[in-house]
């Protein structure tokens, strides 16, 4: 085996991980595939003389290149309008392919991610690779161009403010089912107290449509003004909506014919819906599985 064959073969053991670190930095599966693929360009290209751990210098890479990615995305993002979301993880109750099983089995919350957006690119980076994948402050603070102390305070400060925003879903997916089950009925029956009853009142309603269009808007916040946004704007929708697994968690994906064009993900918290999250953008939505 000459030496790109074993590269690739590092390259491609290590894939799962690297493509669960990449998407919890960008969360964009797309830009994590590029992330990937830059990433072994880096390695096709330095030679791998010296590099005693394979798994660990393929994630500092990768690291590297979604901390670059972030912070050339915050400056697009400057002008964005309404709610950015993530591009998400989505899975038919006939989807079979392993790849995006996978993906979805190793998948986070659209909510958690939501936040994780909030972060700067350097705190979004330490609490990633330290929290969710146990990387140590020493393997950090060069990424970040930090001491291991200063490392370890980046990673602090996002969870802290990940722990103030993200209330934990419910344990049992088929319970948080039957409450977005019960938030369709009411939606198709244009039923306000039915929808308040499942709705926590502080609840948040959040739309991407791309940061541009008639659609965007800021989120929406509280039990009635999200009933009457659902019953005056959604209700049109529900007959097209499919139950998914979205992030793992309960959802809908609603399509006309073979196209998609919305995927709604619920965060179910002490049996009641305390986040709503619609993406409407067409580029967030290319590529998602369709109902034959």
């Amino acid at each position: 085996m000459n030496e790109q064959d074993w590269q690739l073969e590092q390259f491609e053991r290590y894939r799962p991980h690297l493509q669960a670190v990449a998407y919890r930095m960008l969360g964009s599966v797309s830009e994590a595939d590029d992330a990937l693929q830059e990433a072994w360009l880096r390695l096709s290209r330095a030679g791998t003389d010296g590099v005693g751990n394979m798994g660990g210098w393929l994630t500092t890479v990768v690291g590297r290149i979604c901390l670059d990615m972030l912070r050339s995305r915050r400056s697009r993002q400057e002008d964005y309008v309404g709610s950015w979301l993530p591009e998400p993880i989505v899975s038919l109750d006939n989807e079979t392919d392993p790849e995006q099983e996978a993906l979805l089995a190793d998948s986070v919350g659209l909510a958690l991610l939501v936040v994780l957006e909030t972060l700067t690119p350097a705190e979004r980076l330490a609490f990633v690779l330290h929290d969710m994948f146990a990387v140590s402050f020493e393997e950090i603070a060069p990424i970040v161009g930090r001491t291991p102390a200063a490392a370890r305070q980046l990673a602090s400060r996002g969870r802290r403010r990940v722990q103030g925003a993200t209330p934990p879903p419910d344990a049992d997916l088929p319970r948080q089912r039957e409450i977005v089950d019960a938030f369709l009925a009411a939606s198709r029956a244009g039923d306000f107290d039915a929808l308040l009853a499942v709705l926590d009142p502080d609840v948040v309603f959040r739309i991407d449509a791309g940061g541009s269009g008639p659609r965007a808007r800021p989120p929406v916040t509280g039990a009635v003004d999200v009933a009457k946004l659902v019953l005056s704007r959604g209700s049109r929708l529900a007959p097209f909506g499919r139950p998914a697994l979205v992030n793992g968690g309960p959802g809908v994906i609603v399509q006309r014919g073979r196209h998609t064009f919305a995927v709604v993900g619920f965060t179910v918290t002490a049996g009641r819906i305390v986040g709503i999250d619609l993406i409407v953008d067409p580029e967030k939505l290319r590529g998602l599985p369709v109902d034959d």
